[in-house]
């Protein structure tokens, strides 16, 4: 899989928090009814390897990533769950070693120049921007631009509607992830009618920016 290339054509990856695996398949399908084609479930939760090993089989249109993601030792878990691809708040050799030896593309996270050169010296050029409203957000993407533009990022933490135009505005985004359109609270709800909802009023903010 071409990751770089599926974030640019999804734009929005929501991240996602499940604490009942009995939550996954309801939520996937309220998500793909608002127009939605991947999630990333952390692992901040128990219920999380659960969660996405029933989305990743059961058949679904929606591509699952795992989040959250910190130590190499997690990498084969990541894969025996199905997750498609790992994203990590940060960048460790032993991790990108242990993604690559794994055929698991992974998304790492950098929000320095150094640390953003460090992930393309090996080799990874689509990298998570987190937390982005912290660092700069859109600002901080338009500036790197110029010194670093063969880097594409995955922006996450903090972003509002509001802050979405700015953020597909920049040529080096890839997509964006927020958990806006499913909260913690509105899954525990089980509130898939007001997820979908919020759903397909953000995919069209995202739509009249970058149509398909």
């Amino acid at each position: 899989m071409d990751l770089k290339t599926t974030l640019r054509k999804l734009a929005y990856v929501p991240v996602i928090e499940i604490d009942d695996a009995a939550n996954a398949l309801p939520l996937a399908e309220a998500l793909i009814a608002g127009g939605i084609g991947c999630i990333e479930v952390t692992l901040r939760t128990d219920a999380a390897q659960a969660s996405i090993k029933a989305i990743a089989k059961s058949g679904l249109p929606l591509m699952v990533g795992v989040g959250t993601v910190t130590r190499a030792e997690q990498v084969s878990m990541c894969v025996d769950v199905g997750a498609q691809f790992a994203v990590s708040p940060g960048f460790t050799e032993s991790l990108g070693m242990a993604c690559r030896n794994a055929f698991l593309p992974l998304l790492p996270g950098a929000v320095t120049p150094s640390e953003v050169l460090i992930a393309l010296d090996a080799g990874f050029d689509t990298l998570k921007f987190f937390p982005a409203s912290l660092y700069g957000g859109a600002a901080w993407l338009k500036a790197i631009q110029g010194p670093i533009p063969q880097a594409t990022f995955c922006p996450t933490g903090g972003i509002r509607d509001e802050d979405i135009s700015a953020y597909l505005a920049c040529p080096n985004l890839a997509a964006f992830g927020s958990s806006a359109v499913a909260s913690r609270a509105l899954i525990a709800e089980r509130n898939w009618a007001e997820i979908t909802s919020r759903a397909k009023k953000l995919m069209a903010i995202v739509r009249a920016a970058r149509p398909l």
